[in-house]
């Protein structure tokens, strides 16, 4: 029941896996190295939990063009919880996923900005971040509006952006998912 629905051969385990991902790594994949990255920040795959390493992969992986690998350092960084806290790299890397496109680290930037008292760029996170069909982020953009820190018109440009995003990527597919409770499958 685990085999490729494509090729039909059976799936890895973790030590073949490991040794596949090493090779593609070895090759200079990005999405490899991150991959890897994240394998040793949560110790799995038989690898020790090992936060330098991660940081050394995920720096790789953020050069080569991975956005998640700027996101889990700014995260690893602004958290301080494994590496040492150091929020001008984490806001440097939320800055280049958000440039990439990455929705949670634009949000991010914007609670930033709005705890920092900076309603103004919070909002024009917020209001980008909305109108890729982050929720939380229509959610603050309508707490500024009640709170008179935005207009009216920001306000219906991001609810209007927000359903425009949210139409686009319906599909049957994604209902069914949403269905069966598939949807709400989330990294740890």
């Amino acid at each position: 029941m685990r085999d490729c629905p494509f090729c039909r051969a059976s799936t890895p385990d973790e030590e073949q896996a490991l040794a596949m991902t090493r090779k593609r790594v070895a090759a200079g994949d990005p999405q490899a190295i991150f991959f890897l990255g994240n394998q040793h920040e949560y110790g799995q795959y038989g690898l020790e939990k090992d936060a330098t390493r991660a940081v050394e992969l995920y720096e790789r992986a953020a050069e080569l063009g991975v956005k998640e690998a700027h996101y889990d350092l700014a995260c690893l960084y602004a958290h301080g919880a494994d590496v040492e806290k150091d929020m001008d790299k984490a806001i440097g890397h939320y800055e280049k996923a958000a440039m990439c496109g990455h929705v949670r680290a634009r949000f991010n930037l914007g609670y930033m900005e709005c705890e920092a008292g900076n309603y103004d760029l919070a909002l024009q996170h917020f209001l980008i971040s909305a109108k890729m069909g982050y929720d939380n982020s229509l959610t603050n953009v309508k707490g500024l509006f009640m709170a008179g820190l935005a207009t009216k018109a920001d306000y219906a440009a991001a609810l209007r952006g927000y359903q425009s995003a949210i139409e686009e990527m319906k599909s049957p597919d994604r209902a069914d998912a949403k269905a069966l409770g598939l949807d709400e499958i989330k990294r740890i």
